[in-house]
Parts: structure tokens; sequence; C-alpha cells
């Protein structure tokens, strides 16, 4: 959430810099990802100027949790919750 604070409301070319340059390196590759496939999914729709465009909306919200078990000693099971997030980006035209 703090990455995408970052970039929202922002034009696309500077987000994609900030995001390239973050600390959390993770998060901010999943961003970047899912925001160069947004300009693509708007240049392929057409009469849309690409450096004109900037992240209206981004969204990040809480997914399901994967629950895993994990063998420990003495026969016991260790629990591991893995969680996921769903992220939504919104672009619009200046």
């Amino acid at each position: 959430m703090l990455v995408a604070d970052l970039v929202r409301g922002k034009n696309i070319n500077e987000a994609l810099a900030i995001l390239k340059f973050s600390r959390r390196k993770r998060i901010a590759n999943h961003i970047t990802g899912l925001l160069k496939s947004a300009v693509a999914n708007a240049d392929q729709k057409g009469k849309i100027d690409i450096d004109t465009l900037f992240v209206k909306r981004l969204e990040v919200g809480k997914g399901p949790t994967l629950k895993r078990f994990r063998p420990r000693a003495m026969g016991r099971a260790f629990k591991i919750n893995k969680k996921t997030c769903h992220i939504s980006v919104s672009l619009a035209e200046r």
C-alpha cells in the first residue's frame, strides 16, 4: 500500500520511474507490470495518447489466504498462511 501511494495521481512515465528506483522491489515489480499492461490495453483501444495518461486509481485490497501446513518434530504440524492481495488500476487522460 505504501508503494501504491507513491504513484497514485502521477503521470504514467513518472510513475514507472518512481517504481524503478523504489526500495520495495518485489511489490514495485508487480505494480510496474500491472501499469505496463494497463497502458498496452489503453493503446489497443486506440484514440488515446499514451503520454497524457496518468494513474487515476490504484487500489490494493486483501485477497484470500492460502492455508498450508509444514511437518515439524514428533509428528506435529506447523501452520503457514500465504497471504494474497488484489490490485486494481484505472488510467485516465489529462
